[in-house]
């Protein structure tokens, strides 16, 4: 119509191959700026486009069990010649077809794991992608300034800082949990106060159990204050490891003498009450397999320790260092055990959404006044700690759950996409400042690489200057000294 000046007509063969219909098309370019703004959008939009597609899938599969089950009895009473997808299941089909109900409805007696369909595929690859450039960005920009300036005036200020801006990166990971990849966490045994300062021990059934504290922790607004007792190799992680070194993690070697003075000399920072801090630690000292766990019940058999078999022996000296450090400033110790269903996630699991359907987290609380203080009483306080954990996993596997469960608040949608929302814009403003800005921020953001490889590699963290106190102390207080 356009061609033939908004008049219907048609046009002949000449008229499309002559050289005043057909004129070469502009193809304007796409500005930054315009970018800025589509990126997200785009993003969100495509996660919401995998949700919709897999739901209108589940409904359509429904719609054709149903019709196929009424031209089972009715074969003749609606269509003469019925479409090939519309015959009849056969009994296996139609099981499967049950049995794919049950795994998207969270039947709690028959999950079984999400398939990865080419849509999970491509919503994993675009959330990979999202989490290592944010991160990447978040700490070439907010480390130095945070974790080396700001640490040279008042390590309280610093962590205060680092928490609050990491804290809401980390909230990326329970929201895609929960929000997008519809993991179930179910919470069981005690009801948790908003406490500060407290001390985690968890059973270490797969490599990321540590990651479910988060979803606690989040509920908590204790979220940026996490911190874990990890092995020293993981801290060589690219970018991560970075993560975990300006978070201050701590590292152990698995060898008590070198491991007991690093782990003396960080939590020495970490005894003032005033600043929160949850500690996270797995006593097994790795996650749980079935041929490690042969090992473990050989030892046990062998120094006169009680079997398990759900669980590891615990490693008791780690958690005495922790608790003869804090327990003057501890308002209490978390015993978490955790469980999955249908199986035990990896970390890609969880990237592209596969697993796990739910994630059950029984929690005791147990006051610090509670656990005997002296190493030997508090090794076997944990060994019993153990125990209850192995028999707690025995039950869970016969019965499908932990006892008393309760309800917990959910994860707010509207918090969800804000903080998305805010971490990618800020990730595409640094990436347009280092690529198209001055080229002060490309000599910045070199230095800022450079300092992150340093630190991290030689442990490196600053003391503050002259005047001020470790842990945050003002001057004041220095002064009435």
């Amino acid at each position: 119509r356009r061609l033939s000046g908004g008049r219907r007509k048609s046009v002949s063969f000449e008229d499309l191959s002559s050289r005043r219909l057909f004129r070469p098309c502009r193809i304007l370019p796409i500005r930054l700026v315009d970018l800025r703004y589509t990126l997200p959008s785009l993003i969100i939009s495509l996660i919401r486009f995998g949700s919709f597609y897999e739901t209108l899938v589940l409904r359509f599969t429904f719609i054709h069990s149903f019709l196929c089950s009424i031209i089972t009895f009715y074969p003749s009473s609606f269509l003469p010649s019925s479409p090939t997808w519309l015959h009849p299941p056969s009994p296996s089909n139609f099981s499967r077809f049950y049995l794919e109900k049950m795994e998207v409805t969270g039947d709690s007696d028959n999950l079984k794991n999400r398939s990865l369909t080419p849509v999970r595929t491509l919503r994993g690859l675009i959330i990979l992608l999202i989490f290592l450039s944010t991160a990447f960005m978040f700490l070439i920009y907010f480390a130095p300034p945070f974790a080396l300036a700001l640490r040279l005036l008042s390590v309280h200020q610093s962590r205060k800082s680092i928490s609050f801006i990491f804290g809401h990166w980390l909230a990326l990971w329970p929201y895609l949990f929960e929000t997008i990849n519809g993991t179930t966490v179910i919470f069981s045994g005690d009801t948790l106060p908003v406490e500060k300062r407290v001390l985690l021990i968890a059973n270490h059934r797969t490599e990321v159990d540590w990651m479910y504290l988060w979803n606690i922790a989040l509920r908590k607004g204790c979220l940026g204050y996490i911190k874990y007792v990890l092995k020293s190799s993981l801290m060589r992680l690219p970018i991560f490891g970075w993560g975990f070194h300006v978070l201050e993690f701590i590292p152990v070697e698995r060898k008590r003498e070198v491991d007991e003075p690093v782990m003396l000399q960080m939590l020495s920072s970490f005894k003032d009450p005033r600043e929160p801090l949850w500690l996270a630690l797995f006593p097994e000292g790795t996650d749980f397999t079935e041929e490690k766990c042969k090992r473990s019940q050989k030892f046990a058999a062998e120094a006169g320790l009680p079997t398990l078999s759900n669980v590891l022996l615990p490693k008791t000296r780690g958690f005495s260092v922790c608790l003869d450090a804090l327990h003057n400033s501890l308002d209490a110790v978390y015993d978490l055990t955790i469980a999955y269903k249908p199986r035990c996630p990896s970390f890609m699991d969880n990237v592209f959404g596969t697993d796990p359907s739910e994630v059950h987290i029984h929690v005791k609380r147990v006051l610090t006044k509670e656990i005997p203080a002296s190493e030997a009483e508090s090794s076997a306080w944990l060994m019993d700690s153990f125990k209850s954990k192995d028999r707690l996993l025995s039950d869970f596997n016969a019965q499908g759950q932990f006892p008393n469960q309760r309800p917990e608040e959910e994860l707010s949608i509207l918090k969800c996409i804000a903080t998305f929302g805010v971490i990618v814009s800020l990730t595409v403003l640094f990436l347009y400042l280092t690529l198209y800005s001055h080229s002060c921020f490309k000599v910045y953001v070199g230095l800022s690489f450079t300092y992150l490889s340093f630190a991290t590699y030689y442990k490196f963290r600053p003391s503050p200057s002259v005047g001020c106190c470790k842990g945050g102390s003002s001057c004041k207080e220095a002064k009435t000294h």
